[in-house]
């Protein structure tokens, strides 16, 4: 028998969602269309990130093949980096901006971009102004953690509406930990659990740690679950919990290494995998549309803003999920399993 992939499992609902919707003739302005230059611009290239080992191979790769200039810089984490690069990318001339917001940088460049009449995609994080948005479906992304702290609690025979609960989110300054957090929230509240202290948004790994061991001091050690928005914090607050010899429900989103680790070693209930591969196709039906001068059809889906959203759903991955990750090409069975996960992998059938 033929095996199925997460990446295969999810592209039947992508495909389900990309096939709702579609390209209508209305030209979405009138320099898109002339132009076959594709103008990206990617955020950072932090080691624990995917966009230059994953997105930026595969948007050279989806933008060649389907016959467009590519022209992807990243900005290195500076918001000035990311204003000069666009400049320079205007200047050279661009069809359409894909833009992976840093810091609100892209707000500022969405707005030039479309006062040059180039129309603009906001690519995995959401940015004002923009007249697409592709991304995974946030809101399932929260609901989906949402459930693993449910899931740890019911294993281990807490009741959600009693248990402490600290509550983490990503950094306020990116659109999308607010969808992600209520996503999440709309779970929880519906179980009745309540958070026994709120940490500060972040998604800096070592603030997460700081901010946690602050929480676990005001609520004096008592902790049932933590809500962590993503494997980047979940393995700063799951140190802490070790040195305090406490194993709880952890959530996560990434499909990190470290994050698939802590998933084997039951420290992380699970993860939510959004395989880049998925969104970079969406991403390309969407570019494809706009270089085309034709608008792309998102079925009525909308942000809040009234931003069109082309959404990818992700899929939750716990221990036994670990090895399809693998087997998409998305992790390394090496990287995982060292030494101390030589045992978890085997149970699991990670190689």
């Amino acid at each position: 028998m033929k095996k199925t992939s997460l990446i295969s499992i999810a592209a039947v609902a992508a495909v389900s969602m990309l096939a709702l919707a579609g390209c209508s003739s209305t030209p979405a302005t009138s320099s898109a269309a002339g132009s076959n230059r594709a103008c990206v611009i990617l955020p950072d290239a932090d080691s624990g990130t995917r966009w230059e080992a994953g997105d930026r191979p595969a948007l050279q790769k989806g933008l060649t093949d389907a016959g467009f200039e590519a022209d992807i810089q990243n900005a290195q984490a500076d918001p000035a980096k990311y204003a000069t690069i666009a400049d320079a990318m205007l200047t050279k001339g661009c069809g359409v901006m894909v833009l992976i917001d840093h810091q609100g940088a892209g707000i500022a460049v969405a707005k030039k971009a479309k006062d040059a009449g180039v129309p603009v995609i906001a690519y995995d994080r959401p940015i004002a102004g923009a007249d697409y948005y592709v991304s995974f479906d946030n809101a399932v992304v929260g609901q989906l953690e949402g459930q693993m702290i449910l899931d740890g609690l019911k294993a281990a025979g807490k009741d959600p509406k009693t248990a402490s609960i600290i509550y983490g989110s990503g950094d306020p300054t990116d659109g999308n930990a607010k969808m992600f957090l209520d996503g999440a929230l709309s779970v929880l509240d519906a179980a009745g659990a309540k958070a026994a202290f709120t940490m500060d948004g972040t998604w800096d790994g070592a603030k997460a740690g700081t901010l946690f061991e602050q929480a676990f001091t005001a609520v004096k050690g008592k902790v049932d679950a933590v809500l962590a928005p993503n494997d980047n914090n979940a393995a700063s607050i799951i140190q802490i919990l070790d040195k305090n010899g406490l194993k709880v429900p952890v959530s996560g989103q990434d499909a990190s290494v470290a994050g698939l680790q802590n998933v084997l070693l039951g420290k992380q209930t699970a993860t939510v995998y959004k395989p880049f591969q998925l969104e970079v196709k969406a991403a390309i039906a969407v570019i494809t549309a706009v270089l085309q001068g034709k608008t792309y059809d998102t079925a009525g889906k909308k942000l809040s803003d009234g931003t069109p959203y082309v959404s990818v759903v992700p899929v939750s991955v716990g221990p036994a999920q670990v090895k399809d990750v693998v087997a998409d090409g998305n992790a390394k069975a090496a990287d995982i399993c060292t030494a101390d996960l030589a045992a978890a992998c085997a149970k699991y059938g990670v190689k």
